[in-house]
């Protein structure tokens, strides 16, 4: 009897061993993905990229950030963040990477990727940034603003300088859906900037009229970044390249997992 209780007791022994590691392993395992807009747009445009991860089997949630002021930007996506049940990959594009530069300090969040994005740096903020490498649409006159202080970007010219590789009617819807934004967002200084202690991705769109490409590549550089570069992507690179964008945000997600 004794006897038959020891090899009991080894048998249970050695499969707690067996699968120890792979409970460990599973514990680690990044699978929230939590998705920002930018400036005149909003979470349907990830539909593409949401797909993409839901098939592969990601956790994603997209943050509808009002645009009214930064920190009520901030805040929106602290509020999905703490939704989640284990760690995050946060993932913005264009303004949207300010955004979660400053939201991306919260504990949960793993790692961070941007695409097209400006990504500031602690006293810094994505107008002055800007100035660095101009774009072609900081230099159009395309940019609008409301009576009571909201940007937004002229619906004629949406698609040269947003969309310019998505069909003309795709376009024109985003441009008539855009959200506007507050036009001191754009000043508003970073007070500590999550990418300088967390592992950060950078997806560049090559033909950006938006954000200058260089200016994305110095953001990269900056911050020592994961670069992948989509030649040809406008801006809307997100809409336009969802499986490439879909990768990054694995690659991201399989990183930090390890």
């Amino acid at each position: 009897m004794f006897n038959r209780f020891a090899v009991f007791t080894t048998m249970l022994c050695a499969a707690a061993l067996s699968t120890a590691p792979n409970l460990q392993a599973q514990k680690s395992e990044v699978k929230n993905i939590v998705l920002v807009h930018g400036a005149w747009a909003d979470g349907s445009g990830w539909r593409g990229v949401y797909d993409n991860l839901v098939r592969d089997g990601y956790n994603v949630s997209i943050v509808q950030e009002p645009e009214t002021t930064f920190q009520d930007d901030v805040t929106a996506v602290k509020r999905i963040l703490a939704l989640q049940d284990g760690p995050s990959i946060l993932v913005a594009h264009s303004y949207g990477g300010a955004v979660i530069t400053e939201a991306g300090t919260d504990p949960s969040v793993a790692g961070l990727v941007y695409v097209a994005a400006h990504m500031p740096d602690a006293g810094e903020n994505e107008a002055d940034d800007g100035k660095r490498f101009p774009s072609d649409l900081s230099r159009s006159g395309a940019i609008k603003k409301t009576a009571d202080g909201f940007t937004y970007l002229d619906p004629t010219r949406f698609h040269e300088y947003f969309a310019a590789d998505l069909s003309a009617e795709q376009a024109a819807f985003m441009a008539r859906s855009q959200v506007l934004n507050a036009a001191d967002n754009f000043k508003a200084v970073i007070t500590k900037a999550a990418w300088r202690e967390k592992p950060s991705w950078m997806v560049v769109a090559g033909a950006d009229r938006t954000i200058n490409p260089d200016l994305e590549r110095f953001y990269a550089k900056r911050a020592h970044s994961h670069t992948v570069e989509v030649a040809g992507a406008s801006h809307s690179v997100y809409v336009s390249h969802p499986k490439e964008v879909a990768d990054v945000i694995e690659s991201a997600a399989r990183s930090v997992s390890k």
